[in-house]
């Protein structure tokens, strides 16, 4: 039987943000939203503002969660970046993508994926 991706995103999202707070993540913000788009989670992390593309998969039948992560969305989060240091005045703080998979039980926290 089919999972229902938004309840299976939903559920990723959750764990990944039990994860980070476990792993000394201070997060900022969840499903932020700006005119570029959407990031799952905004964090400081080791004085770094961290954003966090969550992707969860009930199975690698299509591949590793992180690839889903391509060359289109890594630069949407870069633009989406540099707007929320602007808007939140953040223009010193050095930037990190990280990505977190979620693979059934299993997490995998991706430091520094693109």
């Amino acid at each position: 039987m089919r999972k229902n991706p938004h309840i299976l995103g939903e559920k990723g999202e959750i764990e990944a943000l039990k994860y980070l707070k476990k792993h000394k993540y201070k997060i900022l913000e969840k499903n932020y939203t700006c005119p570029i788009g959407e990031v799952d989670i905004i964090a400081m992390h080791n004085k770094m503002l961290v954003f966090i593309e969550v992707k969860t998969r009930a199975s690698l039948k299509f591949g590793r969660p992180s690839e889903a992560v391509d060359e289109r969305k890594q630069m949407k989060l870069k633009n989406l970046a540099l707007f929320y240091q602007r808007v939140k005045k953040k223009h010193d703080i050095p930037v990190r993508f990280d990505v977190v998979e979620v693979l059934d039980d299993e997490i995998n926290l991706i430091v520094g994926a693109f």
